[in-house]
């Protein structure tokens, strides 16, 4: 099949099997001309196909020669449809992990569900007796409960009151006004339970009950702040309240730990071009103008590069360093005052006939493509590929 970018709306409903392997093996060089890194023998990582949490893996993998266990849940290729981008990016994970002598398996399925749960414990309790890191780096649209079995829905909504501001089509570089209404309770409740802490939690204390966690067990979440600018639609609306609800649960799960010693940490990471970002209103266009400021500054870092930094200098010391509410705050050089003040002059200025000067709109379109394995220049994309990809542990 030759395969080539196809939208439903923001969606990219195609991904290429060698685009794909190609991002994967580019995070990988990196990681292997890095410092190694210590600390970390078996890790487990919750939401492992995509972004942070693939990033982490290789991370884990390459960086500290961890055997890692992933859990994801992607689409295999089937009849006229290619595999999803995270199935992809596992099988070439997978391969360099064996083809370097590392052990990696992988377990598709729904995460929020307890039968998942079990088979991951089962399978720690199999291979490796017991991880030393969890990482949790989960984004999903929607969850069903194990204890209700109801699904719930996420939404990215203000709170309170309509949002207006500024936008911008990524696909045209059109700039427009929007305008948000607010979320229902029942809708900021509903985006609490899909994406806020209590997964997480579950997750923790299944692989506590079930002995699995080694002594000094470390886990960690991934979570997202901002600036002013996206407060209104991020910070201050629903994916706001569901993010404080999983930074509240470290709190709760260093009460849980405490009993092998271990620890629990959430990690406030930089603005970067993800599937779901590309669909929120205010963020593409802020994502834009961040990219210029920080590339023009020599600050820019991809997934890959936030990572590594996460683990060779915040996380290294034999006190973790945070901030006041105990939060990780990779997001210290986005946050800057001079990046900061350098982006709001930029965003009153930045119009439809202006945005490719004032802003990396293109980095920002190219980044995105790349999730799905495009746009990679060593990549003949006229190539007809074959696109039923193998995950070796999972179709074995």
């Amino acid at each position: 099949m030759i395969v080539q970018p196809k939208f439903r709306g923001f969606i990219c409903t195609t991904a290429h099997p060698v685009g794909c392997s190609a991002h994967v093996k580019r995070q990988i060089d990196y990681i292997k001309e890095q410092k190694p890194l210590s600390g970390m023998k078996n890790v487990l990582v919750i939401g492992a196909s995509t972004g942070y949490g693939l990033a982490s893996r290789i991370t884990a993998a390459f960086g500290a020669g961890a055997n890692t266990i992933g859990v994801f849940y992607d689409r295999p290729a089937s009849e006229n449809r290619t595999a999803t981008a995270g199935w992809y990016n596992t099988a070439a994970f997978e391969q360099e992990a064996h083809r370097a002598g590392l052990y990696a398996k992988s377990v598709n399925g729904d995460a929020f569900s307890d039968t998942v749960k079990g088979q991951v414990a089962d399978l720690i309790k199999t291979d490796l007796g017991a991880v030393d890191m969890v990482i949790y780096s989960i984004a999903a649209p929607r969850r069903t409960d194990p204890v209700d079995n109801q699904t719930y829905n996420s939404v990215l909504k203000p709170i309170g009151k309509p949002f207006h501001g500024k936008t911008v089509d990524f696909h045209t570089g059109q700039v427009a006004e929007t305008t948000i209404e607010p979320a229902s309770d029942l809708e900021i409740n509903a985006t609490i339970k899909v994406m806020g802490g209590e997964d997480w939690w579950l997750w923790m204390k299944t692989l506590l009950e079930n002995n699995v966690l080694s002594k000094n067990c470390v886990t960690l979440a991934y979570s997202y702040v901002g600036p002013e600018i996206t407060y209104p639609v991020y910070r201050d609306g629903t994916i706001g309240q569901a993010k404080e609800h999983l930074e509240a649960t470290a709190g709760e799960l260093n009460r849980m730990l405490e009993e092998i010693s271990g620890k629990a940490y959430v990690s406030v990471n930089k603005a970067l071009v993800t599937q779901s970002s590309a669909a929120i209103p205010v963020v593409p266009l802020y994502v834009s103008l961040l990219y210029k400021v920080m590339k023009d500054k020599g600050l820019h870092e991809g997934c890959i590069e936030q990572i590594y930094r996460l683990f060779a200098e915040k996380m290294a010391g034999p006190e973790v360093e945070r901030d006041a509410e105990g939060r990780i705050r990779l997001d210290d050089w986005e946050l800057r005052s001079d990046v900061q003040l350098q982006v709001q002059k930029l965003w009153e200025q930045v119009r439809s006939d202006n945005i490719h000067e004032l802003s990396d709109l293109e980095g920002f379109r190219t980044d995105f493509f790349r999730l799905f394995g495009f746009e990679f220049p060593e990549v003949d994309y006229a190539q007809d590929v074959d696109v039923y990809v193998a995950i070796p542990s999972i179709d074995a």
